[in-house]
């Protein structure tokens, strides 16, 4: 166990290194995300790490993390905001807006909450601080960096999921998954379809949603979730683009860029 423990350490230092993939992505003004988002807001990031680069491989998508905000920043004052994630280093933290720096994001924020159901978010998210990341999830994403074959589609979420599942464990998405479960707010939840026994209602059906595994969650899927408003900072920040700066010349040949 302590040599596994040793090596899945020596992976994340490797793993959380920068990644030499192009970004082209324009990086959020800090600034501009520190006025929009608020306590239970999910921060999806597009990671510059060689852990991204599997991430956003394996789950086909642009987003590599996902933290959740605890704290905002007060309208008076320069306060950063705060934000809980589980990093492969440094297990389950608390960091400021200054750890996403230069780093393209997108909030995504989910509906109608209460106070009392963001607070209850929140100390979920706050009892995990000091867990350690899933270093076996560690290792199944260092395999896929490998010249490997290519890996079918229908299997990438599971090998995302094949971590230990320990409850002292965590990695990104599934902590910020397990904290909006606590209050029983969807974010993908697998459907089914049932016949409603109602003699007014003959051939009605209803949806059931099913809790689905918190392993088997992505930065991803809070993207696509029909139950989570998207913020891009930039337009809610009050975007203008005849405040642009155009170079006039003419556009550059594909051979130059």
């Amino acid at each position: 166990m302590g040599l596994l423990l040793w090596v899945g350490r020596q992976l994340a230092g490797f793993l959380t290194g920068p990644s030499r993939a192009p970004y082209a992505n324009a990086p959020t003004d800090p600034e501009v995300l520190r006025r929009i988002i608020q306590p239970g807001d999910v921060l999806l990031v597009d990671g510059r790490q060689r852990i991204s680069t599997a991430i956003k491989y394996l789950t086909q998508s642009t987003w590599s993390h996902a933290a959740l905000c605890i704290s905002a920043a007060d309208g008076s004052s320069d306060a950063s905001p705060q934000f809980v994630e589980a990093d492969a280093v440094d297990g389950v933290r608390v960091v400021s807006l200054a750890e996403f720096a230069g780093l393209h994001t997108r909030i995504c924020r989910p509906i109608g909450l209460t106070e009392k159901d963001i607070s209850v978010v929140v100390d979920f998210a706050l009892g995990h601080v000091g867990d350690e990341y899933d270093l076996a999830n560690v290792v199944d994403l260092a395999r896929y960096l490998c010249p490997t074959p290519p890996v079918p589609s229908s299997w990438r979420r599971r090998m995302i999921a094949l971590g230990s599942g320990e409850p002292t464990k965590a990695i990104c998405s599934t902590l910020v998954a397990q904290a909006f479960q606590s209050i029983r707010y969807p974010i993908l939840p697998q459907i089914t379809r049932e016949l409603v026994e109602d003699p007014d209602c003959q051939g009605c059906v209803r949806d059931i949603l099913h809790i689905r595994h918190h392993s088997l969650f992505t930065p991803r899927d809070f993207d696509v979730s029909p139950y989570f408003d998207i913020v891009k900072p930039t337009v809610a920040g009050g975007f203008d683009h005849r405040a642009l700066s155009w170079d006039d010349r003419l556009p550059l040949s594909i051979s130059a860029a």
